[in-house]
């Protein structure tokens, strides 16, 4: 049997993606998991501490991933200890984790949407640990911005409009695939360098 942190995980992203976050208390994710709802506060401090340890370790990792990118130097070459891949295949991997990651939370984000009272209260407890959906658009602006000044991208470039280029089209994806008997979306593997080769026309430094 798994470690009971590591059930109440699994558990927790079950009945998240399946009852919606209103209907997934503490209680229910305890009794799914095997545990008691003691043991469960054991590990975490709230339901809302638990959904972002849901998205950190039970879904594509995009956070990781973007906080990494934001903070390595972008000027790459032997011995420099920068990064050593390009823009575009850094790109490519992000929005092919975002796509991912908005595709498996959207029936979870549209369950808190649907009840605004929970809405608020959700936001203000992520608020609380230093988290929300700003935190992805950030972060790979904060990447961009260091691209630019590495001149790995144009000069003019505006890093906050292609974070939310790049991040949007990810949720919209994400909507699509999610509507029933909707026009079929693309795969990831062939959405995520269309969508950077795209974006990388306004981004390329003019040679």
């Amino acid at each position: 049997m798994k470690p009971a942190r590591a059930r109440i995980l699994d558990a927790a992203a079950e009945l998240m993606a399946t009852i919606g976050l209103a209907r997934a208390t503490t209680k229910e994710i305890a009794r799914a998991a095997g545990c008691s709802e003691a043991a469960l506060y054991k590990y975490f401090a709230g339901k809302e501490d638990l959904f972002l340890h849901v998205l950190d370790e039970r879904l594509p990792r995009l956070g990781p991933l973007l906080s990494e990118l934001a903070k390595r130097p972008a000027d790459g070459g032997a011995g420099g200890g920068g990064d050593a891949r390009s823009v575009e295949e850094n790109l490519t991997e992000v929005v092919r984790q975002a796509a991912l990651f908005y595709e498996a939370t959207f029936a979870i984000a549209a369950s808190i949407f649907a009840e605004p009272a929970l809405l608020r209260r959700h936001a203000e407890g992520v608020r609380a640990l230093g988290a929300g959906p700003h935190i992805p658009l950030r972060s790979l602006a904060a990447y961009l911005r260091n691209e630019r000044e590495a001149g790995r991208i144009r000069p003019d470039a505006d890093p906050d409009a292609a974070a939310t280029l790049l991040l949007g089209a990810c949720q919209q994806r994400a909507f699509l695939s999610s509507f029933p008997d909707g026009e079929p979306v693309a795969p990831v593997e062939e959405f995520a360098p269309a969508l950077v080769r795209a974006a990388l026309l306004g981004l390329a430094p003019v040679t």
